[in-house]
């Protein structure tokens, strides 16, 4: 009972395994990207402990759980009840923030409530969701959507040539009639030429913004446009609505709330001078000094609760967030670690916690901070497997399990198993890689030009001024929550985006049916090649239509559903999983049906179709970015996130002229990989492109052109840029956290 025993697991890529698992233990999966990690943890121990988990629920409850199908595995046994912390970004839309989503919110709310003066009500008049409680103009959204009128307007044209880019107010339409009033302004002359009378008399129908009504039906264009679109709301508008008139709207604080979401009488309310905005606009680092301060006691056990959340959001590496961060924001390694902390201060004991890279995201300087918890998890009983491909992490493993030895259909086998000592001497790629030490680049490129930011304020951005260099690899960096991305994403990339390619971490449209060769967009022309070769529609050669297998209807497999039980899947009978029909796979082109290609892996495929230059130039996009394994029908949705990024540069790698910014690319890949990405980026740089990197990962940073370090720390203590210069440099006169532990390397 001390072992979780698996026997015979052919999940996905794995090949036949048999493996025992120690419990009570840190156990980190390694591997290259694709070789079977997360088949193992993920869709094996995962799935089948949340399947007999809800076995233990009654039907009608399991009739509304998430639905697990049982693993490809001979014996799984020992299992115990498991806790799945991964790093799918947090749903939720604009009313969703970190305060609400952790639950510190409520206990805020609940304090202001009992002890906040004046005393208005319960807790929900302190709820932005409740209209108790929210600003009225903004629905406690704390935005509003308002005209852009340099889009709804053409100052070049007059009223009758239509300077309103309005289908109702087109010359001759209904609204132009009623609306051209000679007696008011004058309809022949260009819009830029109108006096601010005139104009406000079309916007508003007065001869002041707000002043009196000229004419009853005289409403104005900006007045009549407010009240039938804004004033209705997005959700009671249609899809089609929406597109047509999002070009002419944009996004601004609320006039009346200023952001806050909440109306006049909740913002009223303060404890020790701050109302409940002021805590929520406050780092969590910052607000746990100012809960200290309250003495009432009255709110003792509210306060001793707040505090434990604070200090565990402190504790994982989240001292620079605010509850007002709307969840959306966050990246996936934050999002990752604000699930955790509901976990950390569990009692309950016995239970595997399982994590997907839980150092993504964090800087070397906080990685310890998640080793000490995971520490801490297994001290309390806990089994602890780890999906990780970081140093730190692997180090502090009781045990270490290696996949390999290369990805996808060349992966799929234990390669070691044993502690990280004998890991770095068991000559595994794993091994080679951890044991391995690469050197600061010494030959770094001259930039051919620099494009200024100068003034960024954007979140926690200090009037910085910098200048990005053109023509070469740069490395924006500094711990998490510095203002990295606040830099590059949210001011750089926006300030010209017309020459940015953004290849960041979200997903990729992954349904079943979608494809790498339908997503780099060669599948059409694999489908014209068959079709021209056998002289039919090339219609036949997808399986999302006429081509599809009549019975699974291009599935492959048939799903029955039996209510409250576990769907079971089934290979089609009829198409043996091939998804076509019979009549597809009797046509052929060089000895191969459509079904023989898809299986292809792109190395194979590049040969196959040498000499067809659209196909060719994809295959050799995906080879260089290093999928050279996977195959072309190989469904999106089982890429892992390292595959998905590298998937997405291929997509714009043979661009020129571009600057490419990445964010963390490094995130799922084996450091063995990490060389190799670098190499692809100089390659993307050679080709006369710019590549900005947003990057911990001290190995990147060493192998840069030039590095931008912000900080010196999170949150209101960055901001700054702190070092700009390269690898060398940093290396011999860097005084910056980063600089700190690329010198420990030396």
């Amino acid at each position: 009972m001390d072992t979780i025993k698996i026997r015979g697991l052919r999940q996905n890529n794995l090949k036949n395994i048999s493996l025992d698992i120690p419990k009570n233990k840190i156990v980190v999966f390694t591997g290259v990207s694709g070789s079977g990690k997360s088949s193992i943890v993920f869709d094996t121990i995962a799935a089948e402990s949340q399947r007999q988990m809800n076995e233990t629920y009654s039907a009608w409850v399991r009739g509304r759980l998430p639905k697990y199908e049982k693993p490809n595995v001979e014996l799984i046994d020992n299992l115990n009840p498991s806790v799945i912390i991964d790093q799918s970004r947090l749903g939720g839309n604009s009313r969703s923030t970190v305060g609400t989503i952790s639950d510190m919110y409520s206990l805020l709310r609940l304090l202001f409530s009992r002890i906040g003066t004046p005393s208005i009500g319960p807790s929900s008049y302190f709820s932005f969701n409740n209209p108790n409680g929210m600003c009225k103009t903004c629905a406690g959204i704390g935005k509003i959507l308002d005209f852009d009128m340099n889009n709804l307007i053409d100052a070049e044209k007059s009223f009758d040539e239509g300077c309103f880019q309005l289908p109702a107010f087109g010359p001759g339409n209904y609204y132009w009639k009623i609306y051209r009033r000679p007696e008011f302004f004058r309809t022949d002359v260009p819009w830029k030429d109108l006096s601010e009378e005139e104009q406000n008399i079309l916007l508003y129908g007065s001869r002041t913004k707000d002043g009196e009504r000229l004419d009853k039906r005289l409403e104005g264009v900006y007045n009549q446009f407010k009240r039938l679109v804004l004033m209705k709301g997005a959700e009671e508008q249609t899809d089609n609505t929406l597109k047509r008139i999002s070009r002419f709207l944009y996004e601004c604080e609320c006039p009346d709330c200023k952001g806050k979401r909440l109306n006049e009488q909740a913002l009223s309310c303060k404890i020790n001078g701050l109302n409940i905005d002021d805590m929520c606009q406050m780092e969590f680092s910052e607000l746990r000094g100012e809960l200290g301060k309250i003495t009432d006691a009255r709110a003792a056990s509210i306060v001793n609760q707040l505090t434990a959340s604070l200090d565990r959001m402190i504790d994982i590496g989240l001292p620079y967030l605010s509850m007002n961060r709307e969840s959306s924001t966050l990246s996936g390694g934050e999002a990752q670690r604000l699930k955790l902390v509901r976990y950390m201060g569990s009692s309950l004991c016995g239970l595997i916690y399982i994590f997907d890279e839980p150092s993504t995201g964090m800087h070397p300087r906080d990685v310890h901070r998640m080793s000490r918890l995971l520490k801490s998890l297994r001290d309390k009983g806990n089994t602890v497997l780890v999906v990780e491909h970081d140093k730190d992490i692997i180090s502090i493993a009781d045990e270490v399990i290696d996949i390999g030895p290369l990805a996808g259909k060349n992966g799929g086998q234990i390669m070691f198993q044993g502690n990280y000592e004998q890991l770095l001497v068991s000559g595994t790629k794993t091994g080679n890689a951890l044991s391995a030490k690469v050197n600061v680049k010494e030959k770094v490129r001259t930039p051919k030009g620099f494009l200024p930011i100068r003034g960024a304020n954007t979140h926690n951005l200090k009037n910085v001024d910098v200048d990005i260099p053109l023509g070469i690899l740069t490395v924006v960096t500094g711990v998490a929550g510095s203002g990295k991305s606040s830099l590059i994403r949210d001011v750089f990339a926006k300030q010209y985006e017309e020459q940015v390619v953004l290849i960041d971490q979200s997903s990729i449209t992954a349904t079943g049916r979608s494809t790498v060769c339908t997503f780099m967009g060669f599948f059409d022309e694999i489908r014209k090649v068959f079709a021209k070769e056998n002289g039919v529609s090339d219609s036949l050669f997808t399986f999302n239509g006429k081509g599809a297998c009549p019975y699974c209807k291009g599935r492959g497999a048939i799903t029955t559903e039996l209510v409250f039980m576990e769907p079971v899947t089934t290979v089609c009978e009829h198409c043996g999983g091939k998804r076509y029909s019979d009549e597809a796979l009797r046509y052929l082109y060089k000895e191969k049906n459509i079904v023989d290609v898809l299986a292809m892996s792109v190395e194979e495929a590049s040969a196959f179709f040498e000499g067809n230059k659209k196909i060719s130039e994809k295959l050799s996009a995906l080879m260089e970015v290093g999928l050279p394994y996977i195959s072309l029908g190989q469904p999106l949705s089982t890429f892992s996130g390292g595959e998905r990024q590298r998937v997405k540069l291929a997509l714009n790698i043979k661009s020129k002229g571009n600057i490419y910014i990445l964010d963390e690319p490094t995130t799922g890949l084996h450091s063995a990989d990490i060389e190799k990405v670098v190499g692809i980026l100089e390659g993307i740089v050679d080709r006369g492109n710019t590549v900005i990197v947003i990057e911990h990962n001290t190995d990147v940073i060493k192998l840069a052109d030039y590095i931008i370090d912000v900080g010196p720390d999170g949150g209101t203590k960055g901001g700054q840029i702190v070092f700009m210069g390269t690898p060398a440099e940093m290396l011999e006169n860097g005084d910056t956290i980063t600089a700190r532990y690329l010198q420990k390397e030396r």
